[in-house]
């Protein structure tokens, strides 16, 4: 299936992202009551030794300090890497940008979990590396996306901005499914005090066995 119209794909900002990501933003992107109702969920989804591939990722990762403690290994992903080594709870990182090359330069089936914590918005070839989680993902495994109404706007796809919630939802259904390798694509809205604090919600699947 075909990424979305190139329309949808636009952005204020279409300059280098090397170029916006270059200063260090260290920092959380949402509240602490969001971070907590996230690293709740996390909790419930997240296996005893896991092996987690944190993608697009950034200073902070969001997982409860006793979940990254039963994780067996997280690797992050993201565009700067002073962020990425300032985050403490990444054991290994690589700088890659997905915008320019979607494919994850890691093995077949060799993570337990893949996360996207509030960066979904900026994907250019969303599709494709949906595909690509779904095969460096172990079979069954689950990939969490995470995302609140804030973002940096002039790097968000159009398609976000023109979107609310609800449409941001149906945006990221859409990436699991024409990305074909997933099952048990469920909507949870995890959003811990509506109108108070930052919304949250999570579009989640697991992979599908792709072998033969």
């Amino acid at each position: 299936m075909s990424e979305l119209p190139p329309e949808l794909l636009r952005r204020q900002d279409e300059s280098a992202d090397e170029l916006f990501y270059v200063q260090p933003r260290l920092l959380a992107h949402i509240d602490d009551d969001a971070i907590a109702a996230l690293g709740g969920f996390l909790r419930e989804v997240i296996p005893d030794n896991a092996e987690v591939l944190d993608l697009m990722s950034a200073s902070v990762s969001h997982l409860p300090d006793d979940v990254r403690a039963r994780c067996k290994r997280v690797a992050g992903l993201g565009m700067n890497k002073e962020e990425m080594a300032a985050n403490q709870q990444l054991s290994e990182h690589v700088v890659h940008n997905l915008n320019c090359e979607p494919r994850v330069p890691y093995d077949d089936a060799c993570f337990d979990v893949a996360l996207c914590t509030v960066s979904v918005q900026y994907l250019l070839r969303p599709i494709d590396v949906f595909r690509e989680v779904g095969r460096v993902l172990r079979a069954g495994g689950p990939f969490v996306v995470s995302f609140s109404n804030r973002c940096f706007p002039t790097k968000a796809i159009a398609a976000w901005l023109y979107s609310d919630d609800s449409g941001h939802a149906a945006l990221v259904c859409a990436y699991f499914e024409r990305s074909g390798c997933w099952r048990d694509i469920t909507v949870s809205d995890l959003s811990p005090n509506p109108g108070r604090t930052d919304p949250l919600y999570a579009v989640w699947a697991r992979g599908v066995d792709r072998r033969g």
